[in-house]
């Protein structure tokens, strides 16, 4: 192989060996502009859409040791996503691509590599359906927040009521 390709299938497997998740993608039939958009809409996401061939990503594929289910995705158009952090809202973002009016049937999602599994494209979109960390924080909080909440208004109704008042006190008996 030419120093080149060395070169830049080494670049591959750092970034793949690197990154947190890795989507297969099949990005066929897509516009510079669609791909633009995406590129842009994985930044802000700390993502990256690379376009790889596939025998690259085969050769990535059987150094960081996936199984042999990967090599059924890696024919026609691939590209993988890569990145750090949080993969369900990088999911929504390919699942949005793929399912855009423009490039019905010919954009899809092959399958990923995701938590140490390969696993298919039923299984990337069950997880772009899945709320964020941030969502899931969020929700806990205000589930946690809802009692005092409540108990809060609760008290604060008794007493513009007057219900809250002390009773007055009882005079002492006289003997």
């Amino acid at each position: 192989m030419r120093i080149e390709k060395v070169a830049i299938l080494d670049e591959v497997t750092a970034r793949i060996k690197d990154s947190d998740y890795c989507f297969i993608v099949n990005h066929g039939g897509a516009s510079v502009a669609k791909m633009s958009k995406l590129r842009a809409d994985l930044r802000k996401l700390d993502s990256r859409l690379l376009v790889i061939k596939n025998t690259f990503l085969a050769k990535v594929a059987k150094e960081k040791g996936w199984s042999d289910d990967v090599n059924a995705m890696l024919s026609g158009p691939t590209a993988v996503v890569i990145g750090k952090g949080e993969p369900t809202a990088v999911a929504k973002a390919i699942m949005d691509f793929v399912n855009d009016k423009d490039l019905a049937g010919k954009a899809s999602v092959k399958g990923a590599d995701y938590d140490s599994k390969i696993v298919d494209a039923a299984m990337v979109e069950a997880l772009s359906k899945v709320p964020g960390k941030d969502q899931l924080r969020a929700t806990l909080l205000m589930l946690l927040k809802e009692p005092a909440t409540r108990l809060a208004r609760v008290l604060s109704e008794k007493a513009k009521k007057g219900g809250d008042a002390a009773p007055a006190a009882e005079a002492p008996a006289e003997a």
